[in-house]
């Protein structure tokens, strides 16, 4: 049985991600920074029917937190075939380029982007070991440096000072993993789960979570042939769903 590890995964998007990887026939490791959050989430998993998952505790800004999960996980498997990098924040709005509070971006940050370094850094061991890892970055269209230059890009007023730039440095930095492992099985690609409309963004956005997560758990499924090193986004792009940088 292929096995996943989702961040932020007791509700919403990651949340349902999991449950459609479990359909998929996937043991899901539901990471969460409160572990009851992630208890209650599998109790409702479990009264669907789906018992293939865990909650494990992991808060992707502490270093300590992040090496205890990779412990406990450790205990239950040598191999981890896909690693979700799902957690991550807003900063709230409004956050115009200059009226952007520092300490405010610092935390979008160590979360969006210094988050995901850690957690892919201490499980990258178990990846190796797939035979097919896969590792899914959740970016946003807003992070596009190509999409944002236009005049017209219609999110413009959500992207702002602080979670725009933050999916733009994520973004980077899953172009750079995907080069570096370029000669390994792995497929590394940045996915734009779409304008959802979750407690992320006060269910403002449009998109369902089912939909967003299917398109998450699309890139965790794409066999050998499957893209790599990619900005994927099919609200944007329905027809090949790659999106410019």
């Amino acid at each position: 049985m292929k096995k996943v590890l989702i961040t932020g995964a007791n509700k919403s998007i990651g949340l349902e991600t999991a449950r459609q990887l479990m359909k998929e026939g996937y043991y899901v490791f539901l990471g969460c920074r409160n572990l009851k959050n992630g208890q209650d989430a599998i109790e409702k998993l479990n009264l669907e029917g789906l018992k293939d998952v865990e909650a494990v505790q992991i808060d992707i800004t502490d270093q300590q937190s992040i090496k205890a999960a990779r412990i406990e996980i450790g205990k239950k498997t040598t191999v981890l075939d896909a690693l979700i990098n799902n957690a991550g924040m807003s900063g709230g709005m409004p956050q115009t380029p200059l009226t952007a509070n520092l300490d405010v971006m610092n935390t979008v940050f160590n979360t969006n982007l210094y988050g995901v370094v850690r957690v892919t850094q201490a499980f990258i061991d178990l990846l190796e070991k797939s035979s097919q890892p896969r590792i899914v970055n959740v970016s946003s269209g807003m992070g596009s440096l190509t999409l944002s230059s236009d005049p017209n890009f219609k999110y413009h007023q959500f992207k702002g000072g602080i979670y725009g730039p933050s999916k733009a440095a994520l973004n980077m930095y899953t172009i750079a993993l995907s080069y570096e492992l370029r000669d390994k099985p792995f497929k590394v690609n940045a996915v734009d789960p779409g304008f959802t409309a979750t407690d992320f963004n006060n269910h403002r956005g449009t998109g369902s979570v089912n939909d967003a997560a299917a398109r998450i758990a699309k890139y965790v499924l794409i066999g050998e042939d499957g893209p790599t090193g990619k900005f994927i986004s099919e609200e944007m792009n329905p027809v090949t769903g790659e999106i410019p940088w």
